[in-house]
């Protein structure tokens, strides 16, 4: 599985367009979230995943890396080119 720190990630978010997706649940997302991410839950992500388009490399993230790694694993599997974000939104604390 392809992964980047938080801080290298920051570092591109900062100055590239990416495709964020944050897999934390909805009321976790809406009380904090990066302005480019958009929202799949990982309990919803099995019926939700083929809205995202296999041509796009996305990055994935969550609270601190570990639900996220699950998502690129199963996203990965199904042909997505994905990459977790290691130790997430806790690594803005």
């Amino acid at each position: 599985m392809k992964e980047i720190t938080f801080n290298d990630f920051y570092q591109l978010y900062q100055t590239e367009s990416l495709s964020v997706l944050d897999v934390r649940e909805v009321e976790e997302f809406e009380v904090l979230h990066l302005e480019a991410a958009r929202n799949f839950p990982l309990s919803q992500l099995a019926d939700t995943y083929d809205q995202l388009d296999k041509s796009q490399s996305y990055y994935v993230i969550c609270k601190s890396g570990k639900r996220s790694a699950r998502a690129c694993q199963f996203l990965s599997e199904q042909g997505y080119d994905v990459i977790n974000v290691q130790g997430g939104m806790d690594a803005l604390e």
